[in-house]
């Protein structure tokens, strides 16, 4: 999985795949101020904090994606602290490569997730399917660190092809009223590369040079 911290240059909407909740949880635990301590443990305070008892926890992705600057790639395996933890973190902070990121994603606004959506109504966890999910992020790591759009691109639709294999209500679900799947079909055959913030929607997120009607720009944190 690959996660880039963003500097909050806009209010993101809630339920939209952007850490918004994580990110009340941190504001509220540490005063809008990291600490100074490791940041592996800080990813497991804030992860206690916003899931305590839960049933069905968030990933800890969104943790490490607000705590570690730049641009990440966790390594899961459900054998490590049962896949709740990545084995491996990887980070790039290069600021060549921040900007380059700014400069071709872009974030246009889609929908806010409806209250009581879950994406796990069907789950399909067929194994093949999975190993293609883990190589999306590592393909789409080794795009963004050596500049490469169309690779980048490519890995992301892979990533939504895989998405709805394993998970179909990710982008098709009776509780959503738009058709979350046609809007990406389109996007995907005009730009680069084209997938969701996360699950239900959320913002889309296009690789493109070139201009996207609507769309906001991003800043990456590198410190």
């Amino acid at each position: 999985m690959v996660v880039v911290s963003l500097e909050p240059e806009c209010l993101f909407m809630d339920r939209a795949g952007m850490a918004s909740g994580t990110r009340k949880v941190a504001l509220r635990i540490w005063n809008g101020v990291l600490p100074d301590r490791p940041r592996e443990r800080l990813v497991r305070e804030l992860y206690r904090a916003e899931n305590g008892e839960r049933s069905e926890p968030s990933g800890s992705q969104d943790m490490i994606g607000l705590i570690y600057p730049g641009v990440s790639r966790l390594d899961y395996d459900a054998a490590h602290e049962g896949g709740y933890f990545p084995v491996r973190i990887e980070s790039n902070c290069d600021p060549e490569i921040a900007r380059w990121l700014e400069c071709v994603l872009q974030l246009v606004p889609i929908n806010q997730r409806p209250e009581g959506y879950t994406p796990l109504g069907i789950k399909s966890l067929d194994p093949e399917s999975i190993e293609r999910l883990g190589q999306t992020g590592r393909r789409c790591f080794e795009a963004i660190v050596t500049r490469d759009l169309q690779a980048l691109g490519q890995s992301m639709n892979e990533c939504m092809r895989c998405w709805e294999a394993i998970l179909p209500h990710t982008v098709c679900h009776p509780a959503i009223s738009i058709d979350l799947k046609a809007i990406l079909a389109n996007f995907q055959s005009r730009y680069r590369g084209a997938m969701y913030s996360g699950c239900g929607g959320g913002y889309l997120v296009v690789a493109s040079e070139a201009c996207v009607p609507g769309a906001l720009r991003v800043k990456v944190r590198t410190s």
